[in-house]
C-alpha cells in the first residue's frame, strides 16, 4: 500500500518555546465537503499561534494541530459541493488551523479572491486581522464616520489594520504604543495621535486629546488592569470591545459609572465561531472592504517574511515585540 502524499509543515509534538517549531512531514490534507485545498504561497503569523504553541490556546474541535490561521495561495483541489472551475484561482483564506504548511484546506466560504496588484505574500497577511477588526470595530463596535477610537497595540498586526480601516471609514484614531519610535511609525501609518504608554498615562492623555469628552470606541487586546483605565477614557454611550487578554482575564470596574455614562462592554473571539458566521463575515468583507483592496487603498503593513522552516525565528520576533505590522511564513 503506497504512502499518502506528504508535505512539509510545522506541527509541534509538545508545548514550549519557539524551538518546538520544527519542520516535519505530514500527509497532504484532503478537502472535505464545501472545502478547497490550497497550495500555500504564504501564511500569516498571529499572536494566537504563540498562545497555541505555549499550550494555552488549543485548536477548536476538528481543526488541525498545525498552527496558522490565515493563508494565501492557489486552489489545487476541491471537495464535494465546490465547483472544480475554482481550481487555479488565487485566494486568501481564514482557517481554524493548518496554515504553517505547504498545503492547507479551507472552507470555500472563507476564501477571498486575490485581486490584481496584491501579492500572495500580502494577501496572506490580510484575513485574520481584517476579519477580526471588521467584526469587532465595525460590526460589534458599530464604528461610524466622525467618531474617535482608541486602539491599543497600534503597531501590531491588528493595530495597523485597525488604523488603516478606521481612517478609510472616516474615524479619528488614537493609538497606544510602547516607544517613541513605534508612536512615530503609527502616526506615519495614519494614526491621528499616538501615546507612548511607557512614558505617559494613556487615560490622562486621551482626556486631554478629546477635551475631556473621551473616545466613542476602544479596541482592547490587553484586558486586566487596562479595563478600568479604558473606561476612564470612554465617552458617554461609548463602546469597549475586548479581543484578547494579554494582561489578565479579570478586571475590577465601577459599575455605577458604567450605568451613568451608558457605556457598553463587549468582546468576542473568532477562531471557534461556526462556519456560517465566518462565511457571512467573509461575504460582508467582500462587499464592503474588498473593493478598497482591489483599488489599492488598503494594504497590510508588512514587517518581515521568514521561510517556513524558520517559524521559530518568526515567533521569536513577534514575542520580542520589535515588529511593526505583519510577519509571514513562506513554505
Amino acid at each position: 500500500m503506497s504512502q499518502a502524499p506528504q508535505m512539509i509543515c510545522i506541527d509541534p509534538a509538545e508545548a514550549g518555546g519557539p524551538d518546538v517549531l520544527c519542520a516535519v512531514e505530514r500527509p497532504i490534507p484532503q478537502p472535505g465537503a464545501g472545502e478547497v485545498l490550497i497550495r500555500v504561497a504564504a501564511a500569516g503569523v498571529n499572536r494566537p499561534d504563540i498562545l497555541q504553541r505555549r499550550g494555552m490556546y488549543p485548536p477548536p474541535p476538528g481543526a488541525p494541530t498545525i498552527p496558522g490561521l490565515e493563508v494565501a495561495g492557489e486552489i489545487v483541489g476541491v471537495g464535494d459541493g465546490v465547483d472544480a472551475a475554482r481550481i487555479g484561482d488565487p485566494v486568501c483564506a481564514l482557517v481554524a488551523g493548518g496554515g504553517y504548511a505547504q498545503y492547507c484546506t479551507a472552507p470555500i466560504g472563507q476564501c477571498l479572491p486575490v485581486p490584481d496588484g496584491l501579492s500572495l505574500i500580502e494577501a496572506a497577511a490580510l484575513p485574520e486581522t481584517l476579519f477580526t477588526v471588521w467584526s469587532n470595530v465595525f460590526d460589534r463596535g458599530q464604528a461610524k464616520a466622525g467618531e474617535t477610537i482608541l486602539i491599543h497595540g497600534g503597531t501590531s498586526g491588528i493595530g495597523t489594520m485597525a488604523i488603516a480601516l478606521c481612517k478609510l471609514f472616516g474615524l479619528t484614531v488614537i493609538v497606544t504604543c510602547g516607544s517613541e519610535d513605534k508612536c512615530a511609525a503609527a502616526r506615519a501609518l495614519g494614526a491621528d495621535h499616538a501615546i507612548n504608554y511607557a512614558a505617559d498615562d494613556f487615560a490622562a492623555a486621551v482626556q486631554s486629546l478629546t477635551g475631556g469628552k473621551g473616545v466613542n470606541l476602544i479596541l482592547d487586546m490587553v484586558g486586566g488592569d487596562y479595563v478600568p483605565r479604558n473606561m476612564a477614557c470612554l465617552a458617554e454611550d461609548g463602546r469597549h470591545v475586548t479581543i484578547a487578554v494579554q494582561r489578565g482575564m479579570t478586571a475590577e470596574i465601577n459599575i455605577a459609572a458604567l450605568m451613568v455614562r451608558r457605556q457598553t462592554l463587549t468582546g468576542s473571539t473568532l477562531r471557534a465561531r461556526p462556519l456560517d458566521f465566518k462565511a457571512k463575515l467573509a461575504a460582508d468583507v467582500l462587499h464592503k472592504v474588498w473593493p478598497l483592496v482591489g483599488a489599492g487603498k488598503l494594504r497590510p503593513v508588512m514587517d518581515q517574511s521568514f521561510p517556513l522552516a524558520q517559524a521559530a525565528a518568526a515567533h521569536a520576533r513577534m514575542e520580542a515585540g520589535a515588529h511593526i505590522g505583519k510577519i509571514v511564513l513562506i513554505p
